[in-house]
C-alpha cells in the first residue's frame, strides 16, 4: 500500500483530502503546516500532496527545505494561486505537478496514481524561471513530457480557449516529437526548452538532441505511405509511437508562424495574441 502524505493548513480540506486517498487504497497521514510536514517526511512517503498557501512556514518554504535536504519524494503542489510566480517556484522546487483548488476527488486520484507510476523524478534542469521567459532541460521521456506541458498549460490559463488550445495542441505534438524522434525515449538525452511570453504574442522554441529530419523519413507517418493507408499504423505499433505526419501538418493550422533550422532539429513557433487595449 502506498503511503501518501497530505499538507494543508486548512481542517475541512485536509480531511477531504485524506478521505478520498484512502478511500482509493492509500494509507494517509497527515500534517497541518510546514514544520510537521517537514517532520512527518522523514518516514519516507510514497508521495506529498501539499499546500502552498499556509501561515509561517509556505508549502514553498517547505519544497525548498526538502530538496535541500536530498529528500527526493514526488510532491504535488496544490493551490487556489495559479499565478506564474507561483507556478515557477513550485518547478524550480521540482514539483512533480500542480493540482488547482477547489480539488476534484476523480482528477486527484487520477493524479496520484500517474504520479506513484512514474520510475523516479525525472530530472528537469530549470534554466530560467520567470514569467515571460521559462527555459527548461529535459530528459526524453513522455512522462517529463507531460509534466512540463501541465505546468505551461497553467502559465496559459488566462488566454481565452481557443489560443490555449491551439498552443496546447502545437506544444504537445512537437515536444512528443522532439522526445520520440529525436531523443529516442532516451532519459539520459536531453531536449531543450523555452518558452516566451510578449505583450503581443506566445514563442515557443524546442531543440532535441537528435539530428535532424525530413518528413518524408518519418516511416511511422501518414504521409510517408500515401499509397497504403495502414502501413504507417503498423510501423508505429511496432515502434510504439504516435501519429506522425498528420500530427505534424495540423501544427501549421493552429499556430500562426512554425519555423525549422537546417536540420530540423529545433523549431520555433509563434502564435500572436490580441493587442492589449488602453
Amino acid at each position: 500500500m502506498k503511503s501518501i502524505l497530505v499538507v494543508d493548513d486548512d481542517r475541512v480540506t485536509r480531511h477531504l483530502l485524506s478521505s478520498v486517498l484512502e478511500k482509493a487504497g492509500f494509507r494517509v497521514t497527515s500534517a497541518s503546516n510546514g514544520p510537521e510536514a517537514l517532520e512527518r517526511a522523514k518516514a519516507n512517503p510514497d508521495l506529498i500532496l501539499l499546500d502552498i498557501w499556509m501561515p509561517g512556514m509556505s508549502g514553498l518554504d517547505v519544497l525548498e527545505r526538502l530538496r535541500a535536504d536530498g529528500t527526493s519524494c514526488p510532491v504535488v503542489v496544490t493551490t487556489s494561486d495559479d499565478t506564474p510566480d507561483t507556478l515557477l517556484k513550485a518547478l524550480r522546487g521540482q514539483a512533480l505537478h500542480f493540482l488547482s483548488k477547489p480539488v476534484d476527488p476523480a482528477a486527484l486520484v487520477e493524479m496520484v496514481e500517474t504520479a506513484l507510476s512514474g520510475d523516479g523524478l525525472p530530472g528537469i534542469e530549470v534554466v530560467s524561471a520567470t514569467k515571460d521567459w521559462v527555459e527548461l532541460v529535459v530528459p526524453c521521456t513522455r512522462q517529463a513530457a507531460a509534466r512540463i506541458e501541465g505546468f505551461l498549460a497553467h502559465l496559459d490559463a488566462h488566454l481565452t480557449a481557443d489560443v490555449r488550445e491551439s498552443v496546447g495542441y502545437a506544444f504537445r505534438e512537437l515536444l512528443l516529437n522532439a522526445v520520440e524522434w529525436g531523443g529516442k525515449l532516451d532519459p539520459n538525452r536531453k531536449v531543450r526548452i523555452a518558452y516566451l511570453r510578449a505583450k503581443r504574442m506566445l514563442l515557443y522554441r524546442i531543440a532535441d538532441p537528435g539530428t535532424g529530419f525530413r518528413l518524408e523519413d518519418l516511416s511511422h507517418a501518414a504521409i510517408a505511405h500515401e499509397n497504403d493507408p495502414i502501413e504507417h499504423m503498423r510501423i508505429r505499433e511496432e515502434k510504439g509511437l504516435r501519429p506522425g505526419g498528420f500530427g505534424l501538418l495540423l501544427v501549421r493550422a493552429k499556430v500562426d508562424e512554425l519555423i525549422y533550422n537546417e536540420a530540423r532539429n529545433e523549431v520555433v513557433f509563434v502564435k500572436y495574441l490580441e493587442e492589449p487595449k488602453g
